[in-house]
């Protein structure tokens, strides 16, 4: 039962992360300090899709299952539908490298607005 839970915390944890990848620039749009976690975190969750890895979160919560002796994803909420955003059944190679180029341009873009309004705001 240990295991499970988890297991299941790895599962929230690794989505807790991605949202925090893809939508993290916009925390920094209020709190600019979150900018030096955020651009690490956003360049690591962007080198994992462009390069095809896995990230090491998903080999340890399938340990995690395997110890609790559960299979494969079926069950609760968590499971039913934080997975499936994580781990969709037709990912592709393609699919990958379009991910990880979005969260790049959607993060440079906020990124873009914050320096822009910062040297406005200098120049002012």
């Amino acid at each position: 039962m240990t295991y499970g839970i988890l297991a299941g915390a790895v599962v929230l944890a690794h989505a807790t992360f991605v949202l925090f990848v893809v939508c993290g620039g916009l925390l920094v749009l209020k709190w600019k300090r979150a900018a030096w976690l955020h651009v690490p975190c956003a360049l690591w969750g962007a080198l994992i899709e462009l390069a095809g890895w896995i990230c090491p979160l998903t080999p340890l919560e399938v340990w995690l299952r395997t110890k609790a002796g559960q299979e494969a994803y079926t069950g609760d909420f968590v499971e039913r539908h934080i997975l499936l955003v994580l781990y969709p059944e037709r990912l592709t190679r393609g699919i990958q490298v379009w991910l990880g180029l979005t969260v790049l341009a959607l993060n440079a873009g906020v990124y873009a607005f914050l320096i822009t309004r910062g040297r406005k705001g200098q120049s002012d």
